[in-house]
């Protein structure tokens, strides 16, 4: 059994966490639930600015609106908000097509935001973690750091890659009180794959439940989607002190895909 960190919310009290890609899905996921132990947070990513405005009052969070496909912005927005304890690099996106014809720009955009924003990220947040002798750096991964699935090329190769960065950081951080490691969801409910589930049922001509069994979740054994609360949870678990000693691995939370 775990021991007692305090009262209930104050596992993080102290604690300054970043979280890209956190105005939704997963990041969003995971602010709340590291805010939820007492942690303040820095949100980042695109959005409606009213709704932003809203969650950073629900948290009584900040807000930094930096592009990360663009270094210097990158940069700025680390000197701005000063050191972290916690950082969790979530921000990401995704392209379909054959390598053949997949667009360069958009392998570009995706090894930028996926890979290098997170490079960027880390490589500015550690020295003052490592000056306080603690800090978690959290990666959000995929399924697909584990495996591939074709015509997604771009992104099985930033997922791969930033699996293989967790593990390289983690060792040159392991005698500092910092830990890394990286998280790899199979599919998440969120309203991103909600919505494109009316339009595959048009598609290919099948029933709701058909589209989520048979096409959605046909790699998930548990046939359930992953929930985004699971993903915030995982992470709040990577930040108590008793997952000091956990670094340098890759926390599957796929329904089984990657077992078999």
């Amino acid at each position: 059994m775990l021991k007692s960190e305090g009262t209930k919310g104050q596992l993080l009290s102290g604690k300054r966490a970043l979280v890209t890609g956190s105005t939704s899905g997963i990041g969003l996921a995971t602010a709340r639930a590291l805010h939820a132990e007492g942690a303040e947070i820095v949100l980042n990513g695109f959005g409606d600015a009213d709704e932003i405005a809203a969650l950073t009052e629900e948290m009584g969070a900040t807000f930094n609106g930096a592009n990360l496909l663009d270094v210097s912005a990158i940069e700025a927005m680390m000197a701005d908000i000063g050191p972290i304890d916690i950082l969790m690099n979530n921000a990401g996106m995704q392209y379909v097509s054959p390598v053949e014809d997949f667009p360069t720009d958009k392998w570009d955009a995706i090894i930028a935001l996926n890979l290098t924003a997170a490079f960027h990220t880390s490589r500015l947040a550690i020295p003052a973690m490592k000056e306080a002798g603690w800090g978690r750096i959290i990666n959000t991964a995929s399924a697909h750091s584990l495996t591939a699935s074709p015509f997604k090329s771009a992104y099985n190769a930033s997922k791969h890659a930033i699996a293989g960065f967790t593990k390289t950081i983690a060792l040159e951080l392991a005698q500092t009180g910092v830990t890394a490691n990286c998280i790899s969801p199979g599919y998440v409910w969120t309203p991103l794959i909600e919505g494109q589930i009316p339009d595959t049922m048009a598609a290919r001509g099948l029933s709701r439940e058909e589209v989520i069994n048979d096409v959605l979740l046909a790699k998930q054994p548990t046939k359930k989607f992953v929930q985004p609360e699971e993903i915030g949870a995982l992470a709040v678990f990577l930040c108590r002190e008793e997952a000091g000693n956990v670094t340098g691995a890759n926390w599957s939370i796929d329904g089984g895909w990657t077992a078999e």
